[in-house]
């Protein structure tokens, strides 16, 4: 498996670069966005570095996008959440180039539009913590 030097998301897999994760397994990493659009906001990236969705090598997109649906189905439980929003931006509007799918929880009426993505923050890593927790409980067996 290998990282990029500079990528964040490559220095979360390894490890060097502190996140809420979530869930992992071998292949892909789950975590919580820093500046989510919503609290539980979560970051699905594969381990191994790829810039964009049309990177990511044919035999991976099955397992890649399943860990995402179980990631799904877990923040909506998790955190009691109406729905979710899942997407993928590659290069334009893209912050970090490794890529990366958002899961975010929606309920009814949380004045979300379109695309655009107003962020909020965290109080305390400890409140991140309980965000990642919850969902993580809500997982499946990996």
């Amino acid at each position: 498996m290998g990282g990029v030097t500079g990528c964040v998301f490559c220095s979360i897999v390894a490890g060097s670069v502190p996140a809420a994760v979530v869930a992992s397994t071998d292949r892909s990493l789950a975590f919580l966005d820093t500046r989510p659009v919503f609290k539980g906001h979560v970051l699905v990236a594969p381990r191994d570095h790829v810039d964009t969705l049309a990177s990511l090598p044919a035999p991976a997109v099955g397992p890649y996008f399943a860990f995402v649906q179980r990631i799904a189905v877990a923040v909506e439980d998790g955190l009691g959440a109406g729905g979710t929003f899942v997407a993928i931006n590659n290069r334009v509007s893209q912050s970090v180039p490794h890529l990366h799918t958002h899961v975010v929880p929606r309920t009814k009426g949380d004045g979300l539009r379109g695309f655009f993505w107003p962020r909020t923050k965290y109080t305390s890593d400890a409140e991140a913590a309980e965000y990642a927790t919850k969902i993580a409980a809500a997982l499946p067996s990996l």
